[in-house]
Protein backbone atom coordinates (compact mmCIF):
# COMPACT_ATOMS: atom_id res chain seq x y z
CA UNK A 1 0.00 0.00 0.00
CA UNK A 2 1.54 3.30 -1.03
CA UNK A 3 1.74 6.23 1.36
CA UNK A 4 -0.51 8.22 -1.00
CA UNK A 5 -3.30 5.64 -0.62
CA UNK A 6 -3.19 5.57 3.17
CA UNK A 7 -5.81 7.38 5.25
CA UNK A 8 -4.94 11.01 5.90
CA UNK A 9 -4.25 10.41 9.59
CA UNK A 10 -1.67 7.66 8.91
CA UNK A 11 1.50 9.74 8.78
CA UNK A 12 3.55 8.24 11.61
CA UNK A 13 5.88 5.34 10.89
CA UNK A 14 5.27 2.01 12.62
CA UNK A 15 7.02 -1.36 12.70
CA UNK A 16 5.85 -4.91 13.36
CA UNK A 17 8.81 -7.00 14.53
CA UNK A 18 8.59 -10.76 15.01
CA UNK A 19 10.80 -12.74 17.37
CA UNK A 20 12.68 -14.36 14.48
CA UNK A 21 13.74 -10.92 13.26
CA UNK A 22 11.24 -10.56 10.41
CA UNK A 23 10.15 -6.91 10.18
CA UNK A 24 7.16 -5.27 8.47
CA UNK A 25 7.06 -1.50 8.06
CA UNK A 26 3.83 0.47 7.90
CA UNK A 27 2.03 3.39 9.53
CA UNK A 28 0.58 3.82 12.98
CA UNK A 29 -3.04 2.93 13.63
CA UNK A 30 -4.75 3.80 16.88
CA UNK A 31 -2.50 4.77 19.78
CA UNK A 32 1.23 5.29 19.36
CA UNK A 33 3.89 3.57 21.41
CA UNK A 34 4.77 -0.08 21.99
CA UNK A 35 2.57 -3.18 22.06
CA UNK A 36 4.03 -6.58 22.93
CA UNK A 37 2.27 -9.89 22.61
CA UNK A 38 1.90 -13.12 20.68
CA UNK A 39 1.31 -12.50 16.96
CA UNK A 40 -1.69 -14.52 15.72
CA UNK A 41 -3.92 -14.26 12.66
CA UNK A 42 -7.70 -14.45 12.39
CA UNK A 43 -9.52 -15.30 9.18
CA UNK A 44 -12.90 -13.70 9.86
CA UNK A 45 -14.16 -11.44 7.10
CA UNK A 46 -16.50 -9.62 9.51
CA UNK A 47 -16.81 -8.99 13.23
CA UNK A 48 -13.62 -7.05 13.95
CA UNK A 49 -15.23 -5.29 16.92
CA UNK A 50 -16.35 -8.55 18.50
CA UNK A 51 -12.85 -9.93 17.88
CA UNK A 52 -11.10 -7.02 19.55
CA UNK A 53 -13.36 -7.15 22.62
CA UNK A 54 -13.13 -10.95 23.00
CA UNK A 55 -11.16 -11.55 26.24
CA UNK A 56 -9.64 -14.68 24.69
CA UNK A 57 -7.32 -12.36 22.71
CA UNK A 58 -5.65 -10.98 25.85
CA UNK A 59 -1.90 -10.48 25.37
CA UNK A 60 -2.09 -11.13 21.62
CA UNK A 61 -1.35 -9.00 18.55
CA UNK A 62 -4.18 -9.69 16.10
CA UNK A 63 -3.36 -9.87 12.40
CA UNK A 64 -6.54 -9.50 10.32
CA UNK A 65 -6.40 -11.50 7.10
CA UNK A 66 -9.42 -9.58 5.76
CA UNK A 67 -7.88 -6.65 3.87
CA UNK A 68 -10.35 -3.84 4.67
CA UNK A 69 -10.91 -3.09 8.35
CA UNK A 70 -12.97 -0.37 10.00
CA UNK A 71 -15.55 0.03 7.23
CA UNK A 72 -18.56 -0.19 9.56
CA UNK A 73 -17.06 1.80 12.42
CA UNK A 74 -17.75 0.85 16.03
CA UNK A 75 -20.78 0.95 18.33
CA UNK A 76 -21.64 0.09 21.92
CA UNK A 77 -23.99 -2.76 21.02
CA UNK A 78 -21.42 -5.08 19.44
CA UNK A 79 -18.88 -5.13 22.28
CA UNK A 80 -18.36 -8.60 23.75
CA UNK A 81 -16.85 -7.20 26.96
CA UNK A 82 -16.19 -3.87 28.66
CA UNK A 83 -12.98 -3.12 26.75
CA UNK A 84 -10.59 -4.13 23.98
CA UNK A 85 -8.46 -7.01 25.26
CA UNK A 86 -6.15 -7.46 22.28
CA UNK A 87 -2.63 -6.20 23.01
CA UNK A 88 -2.22 -4.75 19.50
CA UNK A 89 -3.79 -4.69 16.05
CA UNK A 90 -2.37 -5.32 12.55
CA UNK A 91 -4.35 -4.44 9.40
CA UNK A 92 -3.68 -3.86 5.73
CA UNK A 93 -6.18 -1.23 4.55
CA UNK A 94 -7.79 0.82 7.31
CA UNK A 95 -11.03 2.54 6.33
CA UNK A 96 -10.73 6.27 5.72
CA UNK A 97 -14.20 6.73 7.21
CA UNK A 98 -16.92 4.32 8.39
CA UNK A 99 -20.13 3.87 6.44
CA UNK A 100 -22.88 2.12 8.36
CA UNK A 101 -26.14 3.26 9.93
CA UNK A 102 -25.14 1.65 13.27
CA UNK A 103 -21.76 3.35 13.44
CA UNK A 104 -21.14 5.54 16.49
CA UNK A 105 -17.46 6.24 15.90
CA UNK A 106 -14.31 5.18 14.06
CA UNK A 107 -12.21 2.15 14.89
CA UNK A 108 -9.05 4.28 14.74
CA UNK A 109 -10.40 6.62 17.43
CA UNK A 110 -11.59 3.71 19.56
CA UNK A 111 -8.14 2.13 19.46
CA UNK A 112 -6.57 5.46 20.39
CA UNK A 113 -9.03 6.06 23.23
CA UNK A 114 -8.31 2.67 24.75
CA UNK A 115 -4.55 2.95 24.25
CA UNK A 116 -4.29 0.08 21.76
CA UNK A 117 -1.22 0.36 19.53
CA UNK A 118 -1.76 -0.78 15.95
CA UNK A 119 -0.14 -0.77 12.54
CA UNK A 120 -1.66 -0.42 9.06
CA UNK A 121 -0.38 -0.51 5.51
CA UNK A 122 1.45 -3.81 5.93
CA UNK A 123 1.16 -6.96 3.81
CA UNK A 124 -1.03 -9.08 6.08
CA UNK A 125 -0.95 -11.93 3.54
CA UNK A 126 2.83 -12.17 3.91
CA UNK A 127 2.56 -11.96 7.70
CA UNK A 128 -0.05 -14.71 7.77
CA UNK A 129 1.99 -16.99 5.51
CA UNK A 130 5.00 -16.43 7.76
CA UNK A 131 3.04 -17.31 10.90
CA UNK A 132 1.54 -20.39 9.23
CA UNK A 133 5.04 -21.62 8.34
CA UNK A 134 6.84 -20.63 11.54
CA UNK A 135 3.97 -20.68 14.04
CA UNK A 136 2.49 -18.02 16.31
CA UNK A 137 5.33 -16.17 17.98
CA UNK A 138 6.32 -13.29 20.21
CA UNK A 139 6.14 -9.93 18.47
CA UNK A 140 5.95 -6.21 19.00
CA UNK A 141 4.34 -3.20 17.32
CA UNK A 142 6.36 -0.01 17.63
CA UNK A 143 5.23 3.41 16.45
CA UNK A 144 6.13 7.05 16.94
CA UNK A 145 9.37 7.60 18.82
CA UNK A 146 9.59 3.90 19.67
CA UNK A 147 9.74 2.95 15.98
CA UNK A 148 12.99 4.81 15.33
CA UNK A 149 14.96 2.99 18.03
CA UNK A 150 17.54 0.47 16.80
CA UNK A 151 15.91 -2.78 15.76
CA UNK A 152 18.32 -4.67 18.01
CA UNK A 153 16.79 -2.91 21.03
CA UNK A 154 13.28 -3.57 19.82
CA UNK A 155 14.02 -7.25 19.20
CA UNK A 156 15.44 -7.56 22.72
CA UNK A 157 12.15 -6.20 24.08
CA UNK A 158 10.18 -8.68 21.97
CA UNK A 159 12.24 -11.63 23.15
CA UNK A 160 12.12 -10.58 26.81
CA UNK A 161 8.32 -10.81 27.07
CA UNK A 162 6.77 -13.94 28.61
CA UNK A 163 5.61 -16.78 26.38
CA UNK A 164 1.96 -17.74 25.95
CA UNK A 165 2.92 -21.22 27.10
CA UNK A 166 2.62 -21.18 30.87
CA UNK A 167 0.55 -17.97 30.86
CA UNK A 168 -2.27 -17.88 33.44
CA UNK A 169 -4.61 -15.19 32.12
CA UNK A 170 -8.19 -16.23 32.90
CA UNK A 171 -8.12 -14.56 36.30
CA UNK A 172 -6.88 -11.32 34.69
CA UNK A 173 -9.84 -11.01 32.31
CA UNK A 174 -12.56 -12.50 34.52
CA UNK A 175 -15.28 -10.56 36.30
CA UNK A 176 -14.34 -9.79 39.90
CA UNK A 177 -17.86 -9.96 41.35
CA UNK A 178 -20.70 -12.31 40.47
CA UNK A 179 -23.77 -11.06 38.60
CA UNK A 180 -26.90 -12.57 37.08
CA UNK A 181 -28.34 -12.39 33.57
CA UNK A 182 -32.11 -12.72 33.69
CA UNK A 183 -34.25 -14.31 30.95
CA UNK A 184 -36.87 -11.56 31.37
CA UNK A 185 -34.32 -9.01 30.17
CA UNK A 186 -33.88 -10.88 26.89
CA UNK A 187 -37.41 -11.49 25.69
CA UNK A 188 -38.31 -14.55 27.79
CA UNK A 189 -41.82 -14.55 29.26
CA UNK A 190 -42.64 -16.46 32.41
CA UNK A 191 -40.46 -18.05 35.06
CA UNK A 192 -36.94 -19.26 34.18
CA UNK A 193 -36.77 -22.89 33.10
CA UNK A 194 -33.37 -23.50 34.65
CA UNK A 195 -30.55 -21.74 36.48
CA UNK A 196 -26.87 -22.25 35.68
CA UNK A 197 -23.53 -21.17 37.11
CA UNK A 198 -21.29 -19.83 34.35
CA UNK A 199 -17.66 -19.52 35.39
CA UNK A 200 -16.16 -16.52 33.58
CA UNK A 201 -12.76 -17.43 32.18
CA UNK A 202 -13.10 -14.69 29.56
CA UNK A 203 -16.78 -14.99 28.73
CA UNK A 204 -18.29 -13.06 25.81
CA UNK A 205 -21.44 -11.06 26.53
CA UNK A 206 -23.47 -12.91 23.91
CA UNK A 207 -23.04 -16.28 25.65
CA UNK A 208 -25.20 -15.65 28.75
CA UNK A 209 -27.63 -13.79 26.49
CA UNK A 210 -28.08 -16.91 24.34
CA UNK A 211 -28.94 -18.87 27.49
CA UNK A 212 -31.28 -16.15 28.77
CA UNK A 213 -33.14 -16.05 25.45
CA UNK A 214 -33.95 -19.72 26.06
CA UNK A 215 -35.29 -19.16 29.58
CA UNK A 216 -32.12 -19.91 31.55
CA UNK A 217 -31.02 -17.66 34.42
CA UNK A 218 -27.23 -17.30 34.32
CA UNK A 219 -25.16 -16.65 37.43
CA UNK A 220 -21.80 -15.42 36.09
CA UNK A 221 -19.05 -16.20 38.60
CA UNK A 222 -15.35 -15.22 38.79
CA UNK A 223 -12.68 -17.53 37.40
CA UNK A 224 -11.39 -18.28 40.91
CA UNK A 225 -14.76 -19.66 42.07
CA UNK A 226 -14.71 -22.87 44.09
CA UNK A 227 -17.19 -25.72 44.01
CA UNK A 228 -18.68 -24.26 47.18
CA UNK A 229 -19.20 -20.91 45.41
CA UNK A 230 -20.98 -22.72 42.60
CA UNK A 231 -23.14 -24.80 44.95
CA UNK A 232 -24.19 -21.61 46.74
CA UNK A 233 -26.27 -20.49 43.73
CA UNK A 234 -27.95 -23.92 43.56
CA UNK A 235 -27.56 -24.34 39.79
CA UNK A 236 -29.18 -26.92 37.56
CA UNK A 237 -26.01 -26.94 35.47
CA UNK A 238 -22.49 -25.56 35.27
CA UNK A 239 -20.91 -23.83 32.27
CA UNK A 240 -17.23 -22.98 31.66
CA UNK A 241 -16.54 -20.26 29.11
CA UNK A 242 -13.85 -19.44 26.60
CA UNK A 243 -10.75 -17.59 27.80
CA UNK A 244 -7.09 -16.83 27.21
CA UNK A 245 -3.87 -18.49 28.31
CA UNK A 246 -2.45 -21.95 28.74
CA UNK A 247 -4.91 -24.58 30.07
CA UNK A 248 -1.97 -26.31 31.75
CA UNK A 249 -2.05 -23.49 34.31
CA UNK A 250 -5.73 -23.96 35.20
CA UNK A 251 -5.27 -26.30 38.16
CA UNK A 252 -7.82 -24.40 40.25
CA UNK A 253 -10.50 -24.74 37.59
CA UNK A 254 -9.65 -28.40 36.95
CA UNK A 255 -10.09 -29.23 40.65
CA UNK A 256 -13.36 -27.31 40.76
CA UNK A 257 -14.69 -29.08 37.67
CA UNK A 258 -13.81 -32.51 39.03
CA UNK A 259 -15.95 -31.70 42.06
CA UNK A 260 -18.78 -30.63 39.74
CA UNK A 261 -18.51 -33.88 37.76
CA UNK A 262 -18.39 -35.93 40.99
CA UNK A 263 -21.63 -34.23 42.10
CA UNK A 264 -23.49 -35.34 38.98
CA UNK A 265 -24.35 -31.76 38.00
CA UNK A 266 -24.75 -31.37 34.20
CA UNK A 267 -21.79 -29.63 32.60
CA UNK A 268 -21.18 -27.77 29.32
CA UNK A 269 -17.88 -26.12 28.35
CA UNK A 270 -16.67 -24.19 25.33
CA UNK A 271 -13.14 -23.37 24.14
CA UNK A 272 -11.06 -22.99 27.35
CA UNK A 273 -13.85 -24.87 29.10
CA UNK A 274 -13.36 -27.77 26.67
CA UNK A 275 -9.66 -27.88 27.51
CA UNK A 276 -10.42 -27.85 31.24
CA UNK A 277 -12.88 -30.73 30.81
CA UNK A 278 -10.15 -32.61 28.97
CA UNK A 279 -7.73 -32.05 31.83
CA UNK A 280 -10.38 -32.92 34.45
CA UNK A 281 -10.91 -36.25 32.69
CA UNK A 282 -7.16 -36.84 32.81
CA UNK A 283 -6.12 -35.95 29.26
CA UNK A 284 -3.30 -33.56 28.39
CA UNK A 285 -3.28 -30.35 26.37
CA UNK A 286 -0.75 -28.92 23.94
CA UNK A 287 -0.05 -25.73 22.04
CA UNK A 288 -1.05 -25.59 18.39
CA UNK A 289 1.38 -24.29 15.80
CA UNK A 290 -0.72 -21.25 14.91
CA UNK A 291 -4.13 -22.02 16.37
CA UNK A 292 -7.67 -21.68 15.02
CA UNK A 293 -9.01 -18.13 14.85
CA UNK A 294 -11.88 -16.93 12.71
CA UNK A 295 -15.57 -17.47 11.98
CA UNK A 296 -15.14 -19.91 9.10
CA UNK A 297 -13.64 -23.01 10.75
CA UNK A 298 -15.16 -26.32 9.53
CA UNK A 299 -15.93 -28.95 12.17
CA UNK A 300 -17.59 -32.35 11.82
CA UNK A 301 -19.97 -33.83 14.37
CA UNK A 302 -18.80 -37.43 14.38
CA UNK A 303 -22.15 -38.78 15.60
CA UNK A 304 -24.14 -37.37 12.69
CA UNK A 305 -21.52 -36.63 10.04
CA UNK A 306 -22.90 -33.10 9.85
CA UNK A 307 -20.40 -30.32 9.15
CA UNK A 308 -20.67 -27.04 11.05
CA UNK A 309 -18.96 -23.80 10.12
CA UNK A 310 -17.81 -22.47 13.48
CA UNK A 311 -16.38 -19.45 15.26
CA UNK A 312 -13.08 -20.23 16.97
CA UNK A 313 -10.29 -18.53 18.88
CA UNK A 314 -7.81 -20.84 20.55
CA UNK A 315 -4.12 -21.68 20.49
CA UNK A 316 -4.23 -24.85 22.61
CA UNK A 317 -6.01 -28.18 22.16
CA UNK A 318 -6.94 -31.36 24.02
CA UNK A 319 -4.80 -34.45 23.45
CA UNK A 320 -7.38 -37.24 23.50
CA UNK A 321 -7.65 -40.47 21.46
CA UNK A 322 -9.96 -40.18 18.44
CA UNK A 323 -10.49 -43.90 17.80
CA UNK A 324 -13.78 -44.42 19.59
CA UNK A 325 -14.99 -44.35 23.21
CA UNK A 326 -12.30 -44.86 25.82
CA UNK A 327 -12.25 -44.95 29.58
CA UNK A 328 -11.10 -41.59 30.88
CA UNK A 329 -7.67 -41.60 32.55
CA UNK A 330 -9.58 -40.41 35.64
CA UNK A 331 -11.51 -43.69 35.63
CA UNK A 332 -14.27 -42.61 38.00
CA UNK A 333 -15.72 -40.47 35.20
CA UNK A 334 -16.28 -43.48 32.97
CA UNK A 335 -16.25 -43.48 29.19
CA UNK A 336 -15.61 -40.48 26.97
CA UNK A 337 -15.37 -39.97 23.23
CA UNK A 338 -14.18 -37.25 20.89
CA UNK A 339 -17.45 -35.87 19.52
CA UNK A 340 -16.21 -33.26 17.02
CA UNK A 341 -13.15 -33.00 14.78
CA UNK A 342 -11.58 -30.10 12.87
CA UNK A 343 -11.72 -30.75 9.14
CA UNK A 344 -8.67 -28.55 8.58
CA UNK A 345 -6.17 -30.41 10.75
CA UNK A 346 -7.97 -33.22 12.65
CA UNK A 347 -7.70 -31.41 16.00
CA UNK A 348 -10.09 -32.48 18.78
CA UNK A 349 -13.07 -30.08 18.71
CA UNK A 350 -15.38 -31.64 21.27
CA UNK A 351 -15.71 -34.20 24.08
CA UNK A 352 -18.77 -36.17 25.14
CA UNK A 353 -18.94 -38.12 28.39
CA UNK A 354 -21.03 -41.26 28.11
CA UNK A 355 -21.51 -42.13 31.79
CA UNK A 356 -21.88 -38.68 33.34
CA UNK A 357 -23.85 -35.62 32.13
CA UNK A 358 -21.03 -33.60 30.59
CA UNK A 359 -19.92 -32.43 27.15
CA UNK A 360 -17.88 -29.65 25.58
CA UNK A 361 -16.78 -28.13 22.29
CA UNK A 362 -13.65 -26.23 21.32
CA UNK A 363 -15.52 -23.49 19.46
CA UNK A 364 -17.89 -20.57 20.19
CA UNK A 365 -21.59 -21.39 19.59
CA UNK A 366 -22.80 -17.90 20.58
CA UNK A 367 -21.96 -16.69 17.03
CA UNK A 368 -20.78 -13.16 17.80
CA UNK A 369 -19.58 -12.60 15.22
CA UNK A 370 -20.00 -15.80 13.33
CA UNK A 371 -22.29 -18.44 11.80
CA UNK A 372 -25.28 -19.88 13.65
CA UNK A 373 -24.60 -23.53 12.84
CA UNK A 374 -23.76 -24.37 16.46
CA UNK A 375 -26.67 -22.68 18.27
CA UNK A 376 -28.20 -26.11 18.91
CA UNK A 377 -25.57 -26.71 21.59
CA UNK A 378 -27.38 -24.38 23.99
CA UNK A 379 -30.54 -26.44 23.46
CA UNK A 380 -28.56 -29.66 23.95
CA UNK A 381 -27.41 -28.44 27.35
CA UNK A 382 -30.96 -27.49 28.31
CA UNK A 383 -32.14 -30.97 27.28
CA UNK A 384 -29.30 -32.48 29.35
CA UNK A 385 -30.37 -30.52 32.43
CA UNK A 386 -33.99 -31.53 31.88
CA UNK A 387 -33.22 -35.24 31.52
CA UNK A 388 -30.87 -35.21 34.52
CA UNK A 389 -33.48 -33.48 36.67
CA UNK A 390 -36.16 -35.95 35.56
CA UNK A 391 -33.92 -38.90 36.40
CA UNK A 392 -33.14 -37.45 39.84
CA UNK A 393 -36.85 -36.89 40.51
CA UNK A 394 -37.66 -40.45 39.50
CA UNK A 395 -34.94 -41.78 41.78
CA UNK A 396 -36.27 -39.78 44.72
CA UNK A 397 -39.82 -41.00 44.09
CA UNK A 398 -38.68 -44.63 43.99
CA UNK A 399 -36.89 -44.45 47.33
Amino acid sequence: MSEASMPAQATTAALLLLEDGRAFHGASYGAQGTALGEAVFTTGMTGYQETLTDPSYARQLIVQTAPHIGNTGVNDADNESTRIWAAGYVVRDAARRPSNWRSEGTLDNELSTQGIVGIQGVDTRAITRHLRERGAMKAGIFSGADAVRPESELLAAVLAQPSMEGAQLAEEVSVQEAYAVEPADHGWEGEPKFSIAAVDLGIKAMTPQRFAERGVRVHVLPASSTFEDIAAVNPDGVFLSNGPGDPATADTQVAMLRAVLDSGTPFFGICFGNQILGRALGFGTYKLRYGHRGINQPVMDRATGKVEVTSQNHGFAVDAPKDGPVTAPEERFGRVEVSHISLNDDVVEGLSCLDIPAFSVQYHPEAAAGPHDSAYLFDRFIDLMASTKAAQTETEENK
